[in-house]
């Protein structure tokens, strides 16, 4: 098993470098469709290009995503090389992942409802589905926080190693 951990730290690399990419070009996708939304010379309603605009930070938000993830992988998985397992790292691995999850369904509810409200009203209730969904998952991950921290209180040693990890990553 030893021998496979270094194959596995590379593939955790290849992955967050593709997740950065994907940001990338996410983020010029976004800057395109700002441009379009806001590009003079084009005889466009305001809601059209309103609607641009948000779908832009639609966009932006997925890639903001894409960069957290990448981040998350590379100090967790390549820079730490901590294999989680842990139950102070499984909270702080899913709560980093799960804060950019929540803020982009967020985001994106409230472009496809925008979009519903100007261009298919009759799937308003599939944009709300959404909103609904992030306000659950921000719940459950509240629950799962909550449970998670009597678990930590068996294992006091795993948040200092943490903070440890934490303070070289800084360095």
């Amino acid at each position: 098993m030893k021998a496979v951990l270094p194959l596995l730290t590379v593939g955790y690399g290849a992955v967050a470098a593709l997740f950065g990419l994907a940001a990338v070009i996410l983020t010029g996708f976004a800057l395109l469709e700002l441009w379009a939304a806001v590009a003079p010379g084009q005889d466009q309603p305001i809601a059209a290009r309103a609607a641009g605009a948000i779908e832009s930070i639609g966009l932006l938000a997925v890639a903001l995503v894409a960069l957290e993830m990448a981040q998350t992988v590379i100090e967790e998985e390549v820079v730490r090389q901590v294999h989680v397992s842990a139950p102070t790292r499984v909270r702080r691995y899913l709560s980093r992942f799960l804060v950019v999850v929540v803020v982009a369904l967020a985001i994106e509810s409230l472009v496809a409802v925008v979009r519903a409200l100007h261009e298919r009203p009759d799937t308003l209730p599939h944009a709300a589905s959404v909103a609904a969904g992030a306000a659950v998952l921000l719940a459950a991950w509240g629950v799962f926080v909550r449970l998670n921290r009597s678990v930590e209180e068996l294992e006091p040693e795993g948040i200092e190693e943490a903070t440890g990890e934490d303070r070289k990553l800084r360095e």
